[in-house]
């Protein structure tokens, strides 16, 4: 997680530990993000609080593949979300990705840095 400012380039300013959860510096506030516990599957399931309180869960996997990995990031179109928010953060999500990728493949990071 202290990694986040390096590939979370849309919106991530800082980031923190706070007790069991990290808190990201956003334009618009912190939010609150919570990971399942560290564990050898390359599960990254996290829960974002926003600042309003509201939370979502956001499924990810890193999954091993030949020499390199593949990140898997699920999002969902919450209630109340339009169409268009949703494509909106489908893209912000699909960049932060790219530069995750570039960030591993530039930085020698591996999977247990992250």
């Amino acid at each position: 997680p202290e990694n986040l400012p390096h590939w979370v380039r849309s919106f991530c300013l800082s980031v923190k530990r706070s007790g069991d959860e990290w808190l990201m510096e956003t334009p618009t506030g912190f939010i609150g993000i919570r990971f399942v516990p560290r564990n050898d599957f390359g599960v990254l399931d996290h829960v974002v609080t926003l600042p309003d309180g509201q939370s979502f869960l956001n499924p990810m996997r890193v999954v091993s593949n030949g020499k390199g990995s593949e990140v898997m990031f699920t999002l969902f179109q919450s209630d109340g979300m339009s169409d268009e928010q949703f494509a909106n953060d489908s893209k912000m999500i699909e960049a932060d990705l790219q530069s995750l990728k570039s960030v591993m493949e530039t930085s020698g990071l591996n999977q247990s840095d992250t």
